[in-house]
């Protein structure tokens, strides 16, 4: 992509006040973040310090960009259709679907959802979202010597994206497949989030034939008190056996997701829904904290503060999850995400390629991210700056901006932007990096953007001393390393980072642990 297409000319810069450049140098062929995690039987684990966590956890952003949401301002007539004209070519594409529908309300979540048990509805928003594909489709350029944009990654989201019945679904696949040129099954990453409960007996047959090679179960815990807390209610065996479909199937990665900190939950019926998860033997696992946020998320309130766990205990939890998970061969990646050593994210972060977007870890870190339905968000590079872009969170006013476009061409579905400046790029590479290998290389980053890295991160350098004092990180000349005992805490490192934080937002987010 243009932001490594240029040679870099320019000396370094020796105040920290200094612009970085926005003249970049060629790529390197091997990543100073390989190898940090060592040989696939030797990864660097995560250290369980309670006195530490119970120190550092604080509020803090997820960061799936940087700048986060929280930057995000309303957008300009006709600036959606130039970044589009504009992205680059030759840059492959990403492409979310969100489906926003469910049939039934989960009083943990937090995701833009509708719940509604109406058929029809999916039909309805599946023709919303072929006219949004269409409309952006015919402002994107192609690369020379190709008819259609490439497509290296495409995810469906929600919600509950298999409320699409399932020739709704080969009805999307195979439009898609006349407006993008996508990379052969074995190649490309796709995936999709399935509610075990949402699934006809076919559902995955047709989404394997399709083409999709991932998929994502939610199931949040085994226990039937703590379903029925939350408002869903399943069978392990009903998981297992989707699970052992979908590997017969030929799926090549599948994905459970855990919650810890739900109502009624307690480290032993927590540690029992872990093991026997384990006994299934998914290819990755995502163990997310709940954050109990009744006053921003209607739906919570429908759970009883006093029948949460205290922070002790879900500490406790989250200590014997990642024991419990480790001791059984997994990787813990970073921000409650695990993987099977031999995974591709995992290898992707051995081999210092993992990335981070508004779809969490990915190993397609070179493409350019095109959502599209209610509340999605595209992340868009155009020479040295990236855009980040979201449609309305309303679902009437989403519709409403689709069918004006039907009469005038130049009406786009976002209606948010974020434009990062080449300042964010820097601050965001560090960031990612943190997070995806636990490590920042100086010389790296000296390379690529200009700067002296430690003159120009001086005031951060000083602000990491008592981190460092507490052995999350190491320091020196070379870079700075996230430690054992700082991997849980990644997340406070990279907030060191962040320009906005303290000036704007900083009791905006959950805590980190």
């Amino acid at each position: 992509m243009t932001e490594h297409s240029e040679s870099n000319t320019q000396q370094p810069y020796n105040r920290a006040g200094e612009q970085p450049t926005t003249t970049r140098p060629v790529m390197q062929s091997e990543s100073p973040y390989a190898s940090t995690r060592g040989s696939m039987m030797s990864k660097q684990l995560p250290a369980f310090d309670e006195a530490i966590i119970n120190k550092y956890n604080r509020s803090g952003p997820r960061y799936t960009s940087y700048p986060t949401a929280l930057e995000f301002s309303p957008i300009s007539d006709g600036l959606e259709a130039k970044i589009l004209q504009n992205r680059e070519a030759r840059a492959p594409l990403s492409l979310y679907f969100h489906i926003p529908f469910c049939r039934h309300l989960c009083y943990y979540c937090a995701c833009n959802k509708i719940i509604t048990k109406k058929n029809s509805d999916s039909g309805d928003y599946l023709q919303y979202l072929i006219a949004e594909i269409k409309h952006k489709r015919r402002l994107l350029s192609v690369p020379e010597g190709s008819s259609k944009p490439l497509v290296k990654q495409l995810h469906l989201g929600g919600g509950t994206p298999t409320f699409l019945r399932d020739e709704e679904m080969v009805q999307l696949w195979e439009f898609l497949q006349t407006q993008f040129e996508f990379l052969p099954e074995d190649k490309g990453d796709y995936s999709i989030e399935i509610d075990p409960r949402e699934l006809s007996g076919e559902t995955l047959k047709v989404l394997r034939n399709l083409g999709f090679n991932r998929v994502s179960l939610g199931v949040q815990d085994l226990d039937e008190t703590v379903q029925i807390a939350v408002n869903r209610v399943h069978s392990a065996e009903l998981i297992e056996n989707v699970l052992n479909e979908a590997r017969d199937l030929g799926f090549h990665s599948i994905n459970i997701d855990l919650i810890y900190g739900l109502p009624h939950q307690t480290p032993a019926t927590l540690d029992k829904t872990v093991r026997r998860i384990i006994e299934m033997s998914p290819d990755r696992l995502s163990v997310f904290n709940y954050a109990h946020l009744p006053e921003r998320f209607k739906a919570q309130r429908q759970i009883k503060e006093a029948d949460l766990p205290d922070p002790a205990a879900k500490l406790t939890m989250l200590g014997n999850t990642i024991n419990t998970l480790t001791e059984a061969g997994y990787q813990y990646i970073g921000i409650d995400h695990f993987a099977k050593p031999d995974d591709e994210l995992a290898v992707a972060q051995r081999e210092g390629k993992l990335h981070r977007n508004f779809q969490g870890y990915t190993i397609m870190g070179d493409c350019d991210l095109l959502g599209f339905g209610v509340s999605s968000i595209s992340q868009i590079a155009n020479a040295n700056t990236r855009y980040i872009l979201q449609n309305d969170t309303d679902l009437s006013v989403y519709q409403a901006n689709i069918d004006a476009a039907q009469n005038n061409s130049a009406v786009m579905p976002a209606i948010k932007v974020i434009k990062t400046s080449i300042k964010d790029r820097l601050r965001e590479y560090v960031i990612m990096n943190l997070l995806c290998h636990d490590y920042i290389d100086f010389k790296d980053v000296n390379q690529k953007f200009g700067i002296d890295a430690i003159t120009y991160f001086i005031n951060e350098i000083q602000q990491l001393g008592a981190m460092q004092e507490d052995k999350l990180i190491d320091m020196d000349a070379a870079g700075i390393r996230v430690l054992p005992k700082g991997r849980l805490l990644g997340r406070n490192v990279a907030m060191v980072f962040d320009e906005y934080l303290e000036k704007k937002h900083k009791n905006r987010f959950s805590k980190v642990i």
